[in-house]
């Protein structure tokens, strides 16, 4: 059995298509070669900034023999009077068969003609040209570009092609116009420590012979390395190495041999906030910072590429980089400072939150307009209110400020730094950073009620506004991170336990969206549909909620109304709907409970009504086990108006326990009675003892919706 190895060299990649390519590779290549029926032994897929390489070890020689079932045309159309029509004909010239070869066969959409069609196996050697160059033209990432006078597309000039089956080259072509890149069986090392190229003489000599020229293929193994060596490094420093999974990720993607060099800087710079500092390492010059005694210092870890033998020079030269970035810093801190925060508000009218929208000076206006709603509803005191008002005024001003400027990674950071040394309290000026939380899926939730609720003011604004000028996500596509947003919003509330009406906050957001544009709709329905989406996808995913479950709490205008206006009370009755499943109490009631839920659906009696009284007709009884019913619901009412005042719904399911089996025997007992009968005055009164029921049961959810397990 064969081995197979496959490399790319190419100019410098990013390192995030590094990283994509070699998780795009390690799902298309194995399912590829499976669709060609050949499974190898072992795949092993290998990346650096320079190359991207496939190592198949145990490769069939050749395809097994097989019989492949091919679907022909219909009955109908492939005879005529019992001879072959042209369909036939046609099938059998693309089939290369003759018409003995064929046979009928019944399918759910009629009778078919089918060919048992015998296929010999191919050789791999035959097969791996096409895939080898499909894996290659079928990876996928941002901003390909087309070099030389060709239609090739990849993110950087491909310049040489490797193809070994064991020790004969593979023979490969990649066209690009004028250009062909062939296949061979040379490599290439270093750029600079290895300047020749690399003669790989079969697949299993590729990781020695590339090592051999300080180039380590396997992106596992840099990171195994560069750990080791930052770690050791920050050891001659007796700190600590602070090592980010991002930063780690992009790191081992830029180098192929990596080396750790210690720099350092003035010390002086160290009073500059310490967001600051590691912004500038992090994300501008891609460096490790270190801390001792959880204080920042003075020193950084860089993995160079380059010489390791001129370790000094590089690290002076890394030095001199970071002291011009952080003396710019320095420079818009200070500069900064010298107004209070809240003098840059008018700046923030030159700056276009969107086009349609108007300024984020606009925006702001209208975040403290929500901050306020949110406020009146959580009925905050003046205190409260007015904390709240200065964080929302507030939240945005540091966007014009000259360290944001050169910095945007740190909005919201400097507006809590800035507001501080203007004066305001430190709950304030906690809410301004707060407010962007969560950055992220993973990103913490802000601690502060002044930062929870500015945020979900922000988000919602941002919201109704997008959905307003129709901007609404498709697919893929949300560039204002909407999706991101509304999760935000109901994962603040839910941390939170904010009591907070979100539905009536998207009406009076939605209100004056109309009142300032008023050539526009309304956006509220759209944006109520777009929470609940975001409450099913979070329930699901998040709460762990059984899906058929997930659509008994959001089924129906009724029920969806009630989860938007309270959340905390949605995530209270999904997680009681869930234990009820896991402690088969669900099952006590189902069959019963589903049944009339079912049922109910004929009748034309409003949800809102819970007591029998007044409505239910007694002298139109026919069965004993209509006046058990009845009376049944009566006993059941003050326990469902107990659980809705406490929300307490384990009231509420021991009393459908209690008449589950009363109405059971109502539907087939030996007093059973048929729902829907001939008299139409007796329907109704049967339709409007099960639409009680319903109604009860709707406190909690839509029966009719769950899914016996």
């Amino acid at each position: 059995m064969p081995d197979y190895l496959l490399e790319i060299g190419t100019e410098e990649l990013p390192a995030e298509f590094v990283s994509s390519a070699l998780k795009q590779w390690e799902s298309l290549i194995p399912k590829q070669l499976e669709e060609e029926f050949l499974k190898p032994q072992n795949i092993k897929i290998y990346a650096t900034p320079r190359r991207l390489a496939v190592l198949i070890e145990g490769l069939p020689e050749r395809q097994s023999d097989r019989q492949e079932e091919i679907k022909g045309p219909p009955v109908s159309a492939a005879y005529a009077d019992g001879k072959p029509t042209a369909a036939l004909d046609g099938f059998l010239r693309k089939q290369s068969a003759a018409l003995e070869d064929v046979s009928i066969q019944q399918t759910d959409k009629g009778a078919f003609v089918f060919l048992i069609k015998n296929i010999t196996g191919q050789a791999s050697r035959q097969i791996l040209p096409k895939l080898s160059i499909n894996w290659i033209s079928e990876l996928q990432g941002k901003r390909f570009m087309r070099w030389g006078d060709g239609e090739l597309r990849f993110p950087r000039p491909i310049r040489w092609m490797l193809a070994l089956l064991d020790q004969d080259i593979l023979p490969l072509e990649l066209v690009n116009g004028s250009n062909t890149i062939k296949s061979d069986r040379l490599s290439y090392g270093h750029r600079i420590l290895h300047l020749e190229p690399v003669t790989i003489s079969s697949p299993s000599d590729y990781l020695s012979e590339l090592r051999k020229a300080y180039v380590e293929p396997d992106s596992l193994e840099r990171r195994r390395l560069i750990l080791e060596q930052i770690d050791a490094a920050a050891q001659t420093l007796g700190a600590k190495a602070q090592i980010s999974d991002e930063l780690l990720e992009e790191v081992i993607n830029l180098v192929e041999y990596p080396t750790a060099i210690v720099g350092e800087f003035e010390a002086e710079f160290l009073h500059l906030p310490v967001e600051v500092i590691t912004t500038v390492m992090v994300t501008h010059q891609r460096y490790f910072p270190v801390k001792k005694d959880d204080q920042l210092l003075a020193n950084f870890i860089t993995i160079s590429n380059g010489d390791p033998a001129k370790k000094d020079i590089i690290s002076q030269g890394n030095a001199r980089v970071i002291r011009a970035r952080l003396a710019d810093a320095q420079f818009f801190f200070q500069a900064d400072r010298d107004e209070p925060l809240e003098s840059y508000l008018p700046q923030l009218e030159a700056v276009t939150f969107q086009e349609e929208l108007g300024t984020m000076r606009s925006k702001v206006d209208r975040i403290i307009d929500i901050a306020q709603e949110i406020c009146a509803q959580l009925s905050f005191s003046r205190e409260q209110r007015n904390e709240v008002e200065s964080a929302a005024l507030l939240c945005k001003a540091d966007l014009v400020t000259q360290m944001v400027y050169e910095f945007p990674e740190l909005q919201g950071i400097m507006g809590r730094t800035y507001a501080i040394s203007s004066g305001e309290s430190e709950i304030v000026a906690q809410a301004i950073l707060e407010h962007y939380l969560p950055r992220t899926a993973d990103d913490q939730l802000p601690q502060s009620l002044p930062g929870q609720i500015v945020g979900i003011a922000d988000r919602l604004d941002t919201l109704v506004s997008i959905f307003g000028i129709e901007q609404i996500p498709t697919g893929s596509s949300d560039p204002f991170a909407l999706r991101r947003s509304a999760n935000a919003i109901i994962n603040v509330i839910w941390y939170a336990q904010l009591p907070i009406n979100l539905a009536q906050l998207i009406t009076e957001s939605a209100t004056d969206f109309v009142n300032a544009h008023p050539q526009r709709q309304s956006p509220q329905t759209n944006v109520n549909k777009f929470f609940l989406a975001r409450l099913r996808a979070l329930a699901q995913d998040d709460l762990k909620i059984d899906y058929d479950l997930v659509d008994a709490l959001l089924a129906e205008n009724i029920l969806e109304d009630r989860a938007l206006s309270n959340l905390l009370d949605l995530r209270k009755r999904a997680h009681f709907l869930q234990s009820l499943r896991d402690n088969n109490q669900l099952e006590q009631i189902y069959e019963t409970i589903n049944r009339s839920a079912r049922l109910a659906s004929k009748g034309s009696l409003e949800y809102s009504i819970l007591d029998p009284q007044g409505l239910i007709k007694s002298e139109l009884f026919e069965k004993s086990s209509e006046q058990r019913f009845y009376n049944a619901l009566l006993d059941l009412l003050p326990k469902t108006q107990a659980a809705l005042k406490d929300n307490n719904y384990q009231l509420l399911v021991e009393g459908l326990i209690t008449i589950a089996p009363i109405v059971s025997d109502f539907f087939d007992g030996e007093d059973s009675v048929l729902v829907i009968a001939e008299d139409l005055a007796v329907r109704e009164n049967r339709l409007n003892l099960l639409s009680i029921l319903r109604n009860h049961c709707h406190v909690l959810a839509d029966f009719g919706a769950i899914v016996k397990g």
